[in-house]
């Protein structure tokens, strides 16, 4: 079976027969998911408003569509990043911007109002999972009344300092008596 992984392989490195299970989590996943999401919407609105508001019928507001589309290509910058809760909790604000934008197209006069109600239930249903994915993200703090685990008794050596410093000394000598012989 052919791998990618193996193109940047040295002649004497292993080959990568299969891969395993993914190591990230769902909520990973979605939170990975909802920032190419907003990567790919924030592009087309930037790139295109007036397409964006002709099929809404709101004509006149594309420098309002073109920075929402900077907003979703940041926040989905960040949903991406290690700080990918604060990039979540950004969509989900950006989430009710959205709604308030279509909310205000909801006019007697406007002929696509149709759109604007499906755009505002596609919002709405990205908003909970733009929401779900914020709070399986958030940092877990341990509880107010949890012990803290101290280690002042521990050196990071398995078996004591003494005895690591005595290894290093035979491997010098070893090692010394070596380069004299």
């Amino acid at each position: 079976m052919f791998h990618f992984s193996n193109i940047v392989r040295s002649k004497g490195d292993p080959k990568i027969v299969e891969g395993g299970p993914s190591l990230k989590q769902p909520p990973d996943q979605l939170a990975r998911a909802l920032g190419w999401l907003g990567i790919g919407l924030g592009i087309t609105e930037f790139l295109a408003p007036r397409r964006v508001t002709e099929a809404l019928g709101m004509e006149g507001r594309e420098t309002l569509v073109r920075a929402f589309g900077l907003r979703e290509i940041l926040a989905g910058v960040m949903s991406l990043s290690v700080d990918r809760n604060a990039g979540l909790w950004a969509r989900v604000g950006g989430d009710g911007l959205d709604a308030a934008a279509l909310l205000s197209g909801l006019t007697s006069d406007n002929p696509k109002k149709g759109n604007i109600a499906l755009a505002l239930l596609m919002v709405g249903g990205i908003a909970m999972l733009d929401y779900r994915a914020a709070q399986d993200t958030k940092p877990r703090r341990p509880p107010p009344n949890a012990r803290r685990k101290l280690y002042p008794n521990r050196s990071g050596f398995p078996k004591g300092v003494q005895a690591a410093k005595g290894r290093a000394k035979e491997m010098i000598q070893h090692k010394t008596a070596g380069v004299t012989s």
